[in-house]
């Protein structure tokens, strides 16, 4: 039985400012195929994301995001 190998990221998104950002970013990210959980914390602009990247890369993430209008500062 494959194990399944499960990472937790934070993400600096600058542009999140309200419960409404939330609600977006957890819409964008949380029925993604490999994501267990999404949190964002407003106070600190961030976005805690734990997920399996054999099933969701790093690089789509951003891109749903940035498609979200929450790009990720690098």
């Amino acid at each position: 039985m494959e194990t399944t190998k499960l990472e937790d990221i934070t993400l600096s998104v600058p542009d999140v400012s309200c419960e409404h950002c939330v609600r977006a970013i957890y819409g964008a990210l949380g029925e993604q195929p490999g994501v267990e959980a999404v949190d964002t914390d407003l106070a600190n602009k961030t976005v805690h994301l734990r997920f399996d990247p054999a099933r969701l890369p790093i690089t789509r993430v951003e891109e749903l995001l940035d498609d979200a209008g929450y790009p990720v500062a690098k």
